[in-house]
């Protein structure tokens, strides 16, 4: 009688702690592969710094110590120094508060133009994966020919047709990474819905609708979180891409990708034109990369065992 009393309370001490495993679910896994790696810690904090640097100066630009549109062609040039720390360009705008302001575009680029591969990249692939059949083949060889192209390539034909502006930059972007996504969740569905409980879900009346957002899709949301992650530095590289070649945003609005073209011709007798907003894109992208590669171990079953 006494052995069954002292074992008791270990097994009711058991109990809590599956509970608190289970109602951390893939975000406590994302949360604990992040700090996990101090690479991607490092770089979950630098990206929360970009989105305050773009929340505060889109709603508070009195805060910036220049008026980054104001032209002052007196000061053009000017290098690097404690009253400009980099430097100015040929119109004599402050090139710090132009790359501040830039953090707005390449950062609203990089997340809508995700939101409308994920969409649209998420809706094809599950058509294709659950259904099968002609719709398999039809979607497929659609997004094996939208894979062909180059991505770059396929977007700078996409803003010859819709001309240029930020806004059709976002299109463009958003358009040419819908295959990534539809293959990844196509993939994933066709190994899913083998399942049982997929099958047992048919048995008792769910709708095909029903089971493909309740039993299917959760069970994708790792590979997408992933692949939307490292997308949005894709999308920013590539909207640098496109500022660049002039198909981006266009004059004043202060873009990194667009700073670097019009900096390309003064690049020996003012190299600060290119490093600056050149700089601001690498730290950008590989924090989004190295945020990427922390997410995935920590919902990579092999790596959480390691």
């Amino acid at each position: 009688m006494s052995k069954v009393l002292a074992t008791e309370p270990a097994s009711n001490m058991e109990q809590p702690k599956k509970k608190i495993e289970a109602r951390e679910g893939i975000w406590g896994d994302v949360i604990d592969g992040i700090v996990s790696n101090r690479a991607s810690l490092i770089s979950g904090i630098f990206i929360l710094l970009l989105v305050v640097i773009a929340v505060v100066t889109k709603l508070f630009p009195q805060v910036l110590p220049y008026d980054p549109y104001q032209q002052d062609l007196g000061s053009s040039l000017l290098p690097p120094s404690a009253e400009h720390w980099f430097g100015t360009d040929l119109q004599g705008r402050d090139i710090f508060c132009r790359v501040l302001v830039g953090t707005q575009i390449s950062l609203t680029v990089g997340l809508i133009a995700v939101a409308i591969s994920l969409s649209f990249g998420v809706l094809f692939g599950a058509l294709a994966g659950y259904k099968g059949g002609k719709w398999d083949t039809v979607i497929m060889r659609i997004m094996d020919m939208m894979l062909s192209i180059p991505s770059i390539l396929l977007a700078i034909a996409i803003m010859a047709a819709l001309g240029p502006g930020i806004e059709k930059a976002i299109i463009a972007i958003g358009l040419v990474a819908i295959p990534e996504y539809a293959r990844i969740v196509r993939s994933e569905i066709l190994a899913i819905k083998e399942n049982d409980y997929v099958a047992a879900a048919h048995v008792i009346g769910d709708s095909n609708f029903a089971i493909v957002f309740r039993h299917v899709l959760p069970n994708v949301l790792p590979s997408i979180i992933v692949r939307a992650t490292l997308g949005i530095s894709s999308a920013i590289l590539d909207a640098a891409a496109l500022g660049f070649l002039g198909l981006g945003v266009q004059p004043p609005d202060a873009e990194w990708g667009d700073m670097l073209g019009r900096g390309r011709n003064e690049l020996f007798r003012a190299p600060w034109l290119m490093i600056f907003p050149g700089l601001a894109i690498t730290l950008a992208v590989l924090a989004f990369n190295l945020l990427g590669d922390g997410i995935r171990d920590g919902l990579d079953p092999k790596a959480r065992k390691r």
